[in-house]
């Protein structure tokens, strides 16, 4: 029997993570840690929450009290660590929010399993999940992202989550941590927060409000349906050789003009409305500050090496997002409202 803590378990990625290993590894006692920000929201786990294997702790990957005296109190033999934030446009005005939690929260962590470990690592595995976007921006169409591309981040999102990737590496390295890292590309599908583009847009075609599409819409982003994710993560947690980074993509690379033209077409279609009808709320607005023109993942190391490949084309996986939403009305209008964090107001506190 395992015993893993996954923290960040109540956001979007995190919770098909959670969900995954709950019901995958019924022998595995599976820890969810989340602080429950805006992103986080256990309603995204209903379906598992009263699972004999799962059990949830609210709590801050800052408080490195709070981290030391779980770790003690809890043996852990794994650690999935997804708690971040996120969102570019966020880490633009509020910088300092993405280094305490980005940076210093996985220090903290990394610092507990240390200590709780004490050097005795068989068994023992840290998983550090990242993102493309701390290599920068690809201009060359020929180009893609490989596991040996150097770091070349352009926000202070990115900026972020480069630095927890080489302090994860240094304690690989320093203390001989038994570590593992991925970095994937742009995830989709339920569960999606709706401050990202393609749940924005579904919303906001929905209710016929504009569709905000920076600059001239010709960024182009890879993408990975979430499922398809989780499955990843499963893979590099169980069979990642220790000390190496895996890229995960879907091969599915978009230019956010097309793409939301493409979920115009389809959301015109299962609403009943005529062909063309969303596209006249396309606007295009102001771009963010140093966005990064294009992201494309070589994903065939893992493919190579561990046999993990996505299970879904990007048509297909919007298809079933676009579904997941329509048939989830409730939700969607719970984490627009706000009405999910007043819920969980006070239900939870620290350990």
């Amino acid at each position: 029997m395992k015993t893993i803590l996954i923290t960040g378990g109540a956001g979007f990625i995190g919770s098909h993570v959670v969900r995954l290993f709950v019901t995958k590894y019924p022998e595995y006692q599976i820890y969810n840690l989340d602080k429950l920000t805006y992103a986080g929201n256990l309603a995204n786990l209903t379906d598992i929450e009263n699972e004999p294997n799962y059990t949830f702790i609210k709590g801050d990957i800052t408080d490195a009290g709070f981290l030391n005296d779980m770790f003690a109190e809890i043996p852990f033999d794994g650690v999935i660590h997804l708690a971040a934030e996120s969102h570019v446009d966020r880490s633009i005005t509020d910088p300092m929010s993405f280094v305490m939690t980005n940076v210093v929260g996985t220090v903290n962590l990394l610092n507990a399993a240390k200590t709780a470990w004490a050097g005795n690592f068989e068994g023992k595995r840290f998983y550090h999940v990242s993102t493309d976007e701390v290599y920068g921006s690809l201009h060359n169409p020929e180009d893609f992202f490989t596991e040996e591309t150097p770091y070349d981040p352009q926000s202070p999102y990115s900026a972020s989550k480069a630095a927890s990737d080489h302090f994860v590496r240094a304690y690989g390295n320093t203390y001989k941590l038994p570590v593992v890292l991925s970095n994937c590309s742009n995830n989709y599908g339920p569960n999606h927060f709706p401050e990202k583009l393609i749940p924005l847009m579904i919303h906001n075609i929905q209710t016929s409000k504009p569709l905000p599409v920076y600059g001239k819409g010709e960024n182009v982003r890879d993408w990975l349906y979430v499922v398809d994710h989780a499955r990843a993560i499963d893979t590099v947690f169980h069979k990642g050789k220790l000390g190496d980074t895996y890229n995960i993509g879907g091969f599915n690379e978009w230019k956010n003009i097309d793409l939301v033209n493409l979920l115009c077409s389809i959301m015109d279609r299962k609403l009943g409305r005529p062909e063309g009808t969303s596209t006249q709320l396309i606007t295009y607005v102001t771009d963010r500050a140093g966005h990064d023109l294009r992201y494309a993942i070589d994903a065939h190391k893992i493919m190579n090496e561990l046999g993990w490949q996505p299970s879904l084309q990007f048509e297909q996986g919007l298809e079933k997002t676009v579904d997941w939403f329509l048939a989830n009305q409730e939700w969607l209008d719970n984490v627009t409202s706000g009405a999910y964090q007043k819920y969980y107001e006070g239900m939870y506190a620290n350990r």
